[in-house]
């Protein structure tokens, strides 16, 4: 039996590390899967306001404040927040963490509102073959909060 020489195993470590890219691109895209980039529209006038990366770590959801549109908030600090991200920078922030499946939708997570500094449970259920994201912010029982619609980006 033959053994490997450093040469090829170091080809195979590469094949090895492009497909494992690949997977986790589609991953990132799947239609049914919140993971992706998202874009978030404004509850004030309807404009695109931002864009939030959500990825899936341990299998809890996460999103990431990626983008700020508006030039003159790109330096904003969370001056509201009332735990650790108080006056930290909102570009980069965590404002999603905690979410996991739940039948057809995501749950059991908290939300950031930057704007205010509050923290709400979340709920996100994916419309549209997964262009579009609900995402649903409320205190104590669902019924008492507020959804936005953002749209996928990638």
């Amino acid at each position: 039996m033959r053994r490997a020489g450093p040469r090829a195993l170091g080809l195979a470590a590469a094949l090895l590390l492009l497909c494992s890219g690949g997977a986790l691109r589609a991953q990132e895209r799947a239609p049914d899967s919140p993971v992706g980039l998202w874009e978030t529209i404004s509850d004030v006038d309807g404009k695109p306001k931002g864009h939030i990366r959500i990825r899936e770590a341990e299998g809890e959801l996460r999103g990431t404040v990626e983008a700020i549109l508006d030039p003159a908030k790109r330096d904003k600090r969370c001056e509201s927040c009332s735990d650790e991200r108080r006056d930290q920078p909102v570009l980069g922030m965590t404002v999603v963490n905690g979410m996991h499946r739940d039948g057809d939708h995501y749950g059991g997570g908290r939300i950031l509102d930057p704007d205010n500094g509050k923290v709400y449970s979340c709920k996100m259920t994916l419309v549209d073959g997964g262009k579009h994201l609900q995402v649903r912010g409320f205190i104590g029982f669902s019924l008492l909060g507020r959804t936005q619609t953002w749209n996928r980006l990638e």
